[in-house]
């Protein structure tokens, strides 16, 4: 069963209506979801699987409980290395995300560095991302890196500042080969 990381901005509590399309095809196909416990885009995902009392889902979290889990889904504890706050404390859930899939779903408010490094993530490993980017109405497909650049591109220097600031050192190296 091909699994599908879904996910995206925090900001963002209204899907557009091509990633509700989009997300239906996969309850269709039968695919497994992979979904953190975030309010905002993540809760909305959850909830609209939860309404078609989608199964195949697995839900992704840091804390002791996740945050969201609207299906009452296996949940899936990732721990954050000892010390780590902020934006750290989640980055690791989500890394485990992108290695377990086979291809990305996010909704991106063309701002979030935490919905930027998880398409990358997926990139690096050359896994599809279909990237819903709300602020400037696009729909694309990011399949590695070379993708990646010209979707930060767009996003303007600010938004790349804030994303290079949250990356790991394997994310950097990985730019790099």
């Amino acid at each position: 069963m091909p699994m599908i990381f879904m996910g995206g901005s925090r900001d963002i509590f209204e899907l557009p209506p091509h990633a509700i399309e989009r997300i239906c095809a996969i309850v269709a196909a039968e695919h497994g979801v992979l979904i953190g416990d975030a309010p905002g885009t993540d809760a909305e995902m959850q909830g609209l699987l939860a309404g078609y009392n989608y199964e195949h889902v697995g839900v992704f979290h840091a804390g002791a409980e996740p945050r969201n889990n609207l299906g009452d889904w296996a949940a899936y504890r990732i721990p954050p290395p000892d010390g780590a706050q902020g934006f750290a404390v989640h980055a690791e859930k989500d890394r485990e995300m992108a290695r377990r899939a086979d291809f990305g779903l996010m909704v991106w408010d063309g701002a979030s560095p935490g919905t930027c490094l998880n398409v990358l993530r997926l990139a690096v490993i050359k896994n599809p991302c279909v990237v819903y980017d709300t602020m400037r109405g696009t729909v694309s497909t990011v399949h590695n890196t070379v993708d990646w650049r010209a979707m930060l591109y767009h996003a303007g220097p600010d938004v790349r500042c804030d994303v290079e600031a949250h990356m790991s050192v394997d994310e950097r190296l990985a730019l790099v080969e």
